[in-house]
């Protein structure tokens, strides 16, 4: 069945996270290709709230923005001056205009936490009618952890217990507290109006609307998670690297389970939003970020990142770079090739070795092979791009758009001086550089006959190494020049003395 959508979720993000020892907010440090906020956003709205809300405090501003730009649909909540995780929900309810209903409140740098545990969680809470549900996990060391006070039975929390504050034989109990709760939305605003902060660090203690909750007689579940790394936070850096290891070995799993050959996992990593069809093989040294899109039986790698990158089937995509590109079906690209935003190669279409490309649209087909830039330029299809073709595409003002028609033959060595045209069917000879338009089917040329002017190096580099290096040659070359007949006279000579 099922489970019921909560009526509003509370994500608490307003702590300043100093361990972490960053000018960036903690939840805006990133794992898998989204920030530690997005993935808990994420994971909230996979629940289905009616509302959702984010405390802030912290850098409020830069969070915020943040937000705006990636979850545009939630309320941001402002916490005042007092702490304490209790006056962050407070603040975060005055946000929500739901008076009833279940109210699951959860945190910003929990990012592998996932909607399917939140849904399990109101499920549960609201089939038991509870006051409140805790979210919760066994490990093998509880230190420093919350520990789970049960009834008798088990069936019910009577409490939690700080560790600081457990005895010996509380310290033995491993089922400790996540944080993360499903409240009755009564109950919650309720228990926050009556909460003290009368405590040693004066906070107001979101833990202590369970006691209340209990002294009015309600009662108080816990659902176990049987996967600890799922309510694991990120306090510092060692703990950002290791959940984002876990979450990477996660999506590489996914996609292998759903037919995606990789054939290194130690070397390979993929956003959480990256797309991948079946039959695809991603080698070793590979990055995928972003939201790139992989089609089946694409071959990506060895050492390839790509970024927002669409790579159609069957395509192959070798010690290359790519961001915000896209390489047709069947199309090849690399080796040590970049493709930069705005580039769009064709079906069958080839970017080989050490060629750079940016804002170019690449037809069906044709094929820049060796050496080459390609920038702001339509290359038509079937065309062939000589080696070490330069598209100057920057006059220093302006970039300029250079369009190369169909089945065009760019000879080695050219310069297209943008903005130019060649026309279908045309071709230019090695050496050219193209400053006019060519017709097409014409061939264009602007190479003159080779002229040497004798003794440049001596009159222009006198005193260098290149002019004692040429009058040696050319000392070398009179001297063999000079004993060139003599050497014909004597072995006629000789021929003469045997005959």
């Amino acid at each position: 069945m099922e489970s019921p959508a909560p009526a509003a979720v509370i994500v608490l993000a307003a702590g300043a996270g100093t361990r972490m020892k960053s000018r960036k907010p903690k939840v805006l440090h990133e794992i898998g290709g989204r920030s530690l906020l997005v993935h808990a956003v994420t994971a909230a709205e996979g629940t289905s709230p009616s509302e959702l809300v984010v405390v802030l405090r912290h850098e409020r501003d830069r969070v915020a923005e943040h937000l705006a730009e990636h979850a545009s649909e939630v309320t941001v909540a402002d916490q005042d001056e007092m702490p304490g995780t209790g006056r962050a929900v407070q603040c975060g309810l005055e946000q929500v205009a739901a008076s009833e209903g279940t109210v699951l409140v959860t945190y910003g740098d929990v990012p592998l936490l996932d909607p399917a545990t939140l849904r399990e969680l109101v499920g549960a809470h609201e089939s038991a009618g509870a006051a409140a549900t805790v979210l919760t996990a066994r490990v093998p060391d509880p230190a420093g952890y919350g520990r789970i006070l049960r009834s008798e039975d088990g069936s019910e929390v009577l409490g939690i217990v700080e560790h600081k504050d457990a005895t010996e034989a509380e310290r033995g109990i491993d089922e400790i507290n996540s944080g993360i709760y499903a409240f009755d939305l009564a109950v919650l605003r309720d228990a926050l109006g009556r909460i003290g902060t009368d405590n040693v660090q004066g906070e107001m203690y979101l833990t202590d609307v369970l006691s209340i909750a209990r002294r009015d007689g309600r009662s108080v579940h816990a659902v176990v998670t049987d996967d600890v790394m799922m309510v694991e936070g990120v306090n510092d850096r060692v703990q950002l690297a290791q959940l984002g290891a876990e979450m990477n070995r996660r999506i590489l799993e996914r996609h292998m389970r759903a037919g995606v050959t990789i054939v290194d996992p130690a070397t390979t990593w993929i956003d959480a939003d990256v797309s991948i069809a079946q039959d695809a093989v991603i080698q070793p040294g590979v990055q995928l970020h972003g939201a790139t899109d992989i089609g089946e039986d694409a071959l990506i790698g060895p050492d390839t990142t790509l970024a927002d990158t669409e790579v159609g089937a069957g395509a192959e995509v070798v010690r290359s770079h790519a961001v915000l590109a896209v390489i047709g079906a069947e199309a090849n690209v690399g080796p040590f090739s970049y493709l930069r935003a705005g580039t769009d190669l064709g079906k069958a279409g080839k970017i080989g070795g050490f060629v750079e490309t940016k804002n170019a649209k690449i037809g069906r087909g044709a094929k820049v092979p060796h050496l080459s830039y390609v920038g702001d330029a339509e290359i038509g299809e079937g065309t062939n791009i000589g080696a070490g073709t330069i598209v100057a595409n920057y006059d220093g003002v302006t970039k300029n758009r250079t369009t190369v028609g169909k089945q065009v033959r760019v000879g080695a060595q050219n310069v297209l001086v943008a903005p130019v045209a060649i026309g279908d069917g045309a071709a230019t000879g090695a050496g050219t550089t193209v400053r006019k338009d060519v017709g097409p089917g014409a061939l264009g040329v602007n190479a003159v006959s080779q002229r040497n002017m004798e003794g440049w190096t001596m009159r222009r580099r006198a005193g260098t190494a290149a002019e004692d290096a040429a009058r040696a040659a050319l000392d070398s070359a009179a001297r063999s020049a000079a004993d060139a007949p003599a050497s014909t006279d004597a072995q006629e000579h000789k021929e003469h003395e045997q005959r």
